[in-house]
């Protein structure tokens, strides 16, 4: 592996923490005061340099963004750090659901003959099974 390969792939990791505070600061369009009080709400920890100073990764960068939107709408800045970090875990826990729910179906799909699927089963009384028990 050459040293232009590693910097390849660390340019392509989005949790690389590539870009320093002014220059986030400059690709958002905001001031580095506002990615220092994201940063103190938890939104984001940036990484940091040797000499102690931030460094962003993209994926630092886009949270930031979707913040900076909700603080241009008027929302407080501590408000909109909770709102995408609520936004965050709501797809984590929404793409952790669809796992299951595609490893769960998985072995009733492969045990199912082609004649049960043909006869209507498909499906049938599986509406109200991730409600779990006494759901009723």
């Amino acid at each position: 592996m050459t040293a232009d390969d590693s910097l390849g792939g660390r340019l392509d990791d989005d949790d690389y923490p590539a870009y320093t505070m002014g220059r986030a600061a400059e690709l958002l369009g905001t001031t580095p005061g506002f990615l220092r009080a994201i940063g103190e709400a938890r939104l984001i920890t940036p990484l940091r340099s040797e000499g102690g100073h931030r460094r962003y990764s993209r994926y630092q960068l886009r949270i930031a963004a979707r913040a900076r939107e909700l603080v241009d709408q008027g929302i407080q800045v501590e408000a909109a750090c909770r709102i995408v970090i609520l936004e965050d875990q709501l797809e984590e826990a929404q793409r952790i659901n669809a796992e299951f729910r595609r490893a769960a179906a998985g072995p009733r799909a492969e045990g199912r003959g082609a004649e049960s699927q043909g006869a209507g089963e498909q499906g049938a009384g599986d509406q109200g099974e991730p409600r779990g028990e006494g759901a009723d």
